[in-house]
């Protein structure tokens, strides 16, 4: 009986759907050339992905069903990988969270700064996001010689006595890639902070002050926050996105492989699989569990944002 009138409410419903969409199909046809591209170019190669992470497939070859064999050798037999992920969830636990809280710190106290200031003070802030190359600035000031400016300022003042080669050394590569990663994570989700604190209507701010809210702590949790949780979701995304997808750094100013593979990641793992040895089944793998583990942390983020102002 039970589900004999759950199916007729989802039969009911799926009527109304219908209906709903043939009135509106000439919004539908609308749409219908992005969703021709976006199916195209982003769900077809997720699921093409996904299905030769099963396969031995490296390009010259027609893809060979191997099952789970791709996944049991890259978790359990592949020592390079399991350095990329140690790197990349370090890098992930210390410039994600770190990178979106200075964001939006720096996005708060801007936006308190008269009009012309603050439009420059945005323009300069996220001048290093705009220029993709901008870590190559870090590869002078880490140079491994005695002119890199790091290396000639410590020796100047004797906190060392001979040159650092801090990109090279095993010792020191993680954590000049961290502070780099974490100068250039700031301006992701920056601009939808200074949007966002923007877009805030200021009667709010007056009637929370009329109910009680005593100072601007009480006033940045009861009512910025709230108002701007879709642009603290963007920057949170971002911020995943960007934490996890870390290669291009490493592979320009530590070498690619870096030394003893120091410096690895997984998505230079990928890079080295997918474009260096053509195991494109191997590097599927690669991809799919680095997708799985991104929607998972995304899921998280959503929760933990959905919890402000509460």
């Amino acid at each position: 009986m039970f589900l004999k009138k759950y199916f007729s409410i989802k039969k009911r419903n799926a009527k109304i759907a219908w209906k709903k969409a043939k009135a509106s199909r000439t919004c539908y046809l609308f749409l219908l050339p992005y969703f021709i591209v976006f199916t195209a170019f982003y769900i077809l190669p997720v699921l093409m992905s996904i299905y030769y992470s099963f396969t031995y497939y490296n390009v010259l070859e027609p893809a060979k069903f191997i099952g789970f064999d791709n996944y049991i050798d890259l978790l359990l037999s592949d020592d390079v990988n399991l350095i990329g992920i140690k790197n990349t969830f370090l890098l992930a636990a210390i410039t994600g969270p770190l990178g979106y809280v200075m964001a939006f710190i720096f996005a708060w106290f801007i936006n308190e700064l008269p009009r012309y200031i603050r439009a420059f003070a945005v323009c300069v802030f996220y001048a290093p996001t705009i220029s993709g190359q901008a870590y190559m600035v870090w590869s002078i000031l880490f140079s491994g010689d005695a002119y890199g400016y790091v290396n000639a300022f410590f020796i100047k003042f004797g906190i060392i006595s001979e040159p650092v080669l801090w990109l090279t050394d095993v010792k020191y590569m993680m954590n000049v890639v961290i502070v780099i990663v974490l100068w250039m994570s700031l301006g992701t989700g920056f601009l939808s902070f200074v949007a966002g604190l923007q877009g805030i209507d200021a009667s709010q701010f007056e009637a929370g002050y009329v109910d009680g809210v005593k100072n601007r702590w009480q006033e940045l949790w009861y009512i910025t926050l709230p108002n701007m949780k879709p642009m603290l979701l963007f920057g949170a995304v971002m911020a995943i996105m960007q934490s996890f997808g870390v290669a291009d750094v490493t592979m320009a100013l530590c070498g690619f492989p870096s030394t003893d593979y120091a410096a690895r990641t997984v998505v230079t793992h990928l890079i080295d699989y997918g474009t260096t040895r053509f195991e494109m089944g191997y590097a599927s793998a690669i991809a799919t569990l680095l997708f799985i583990v991104m929607i998972i942390c995304n899921k998280a983020v959503q929760a933990l944002l959905s919890k402000v102002g509460t």
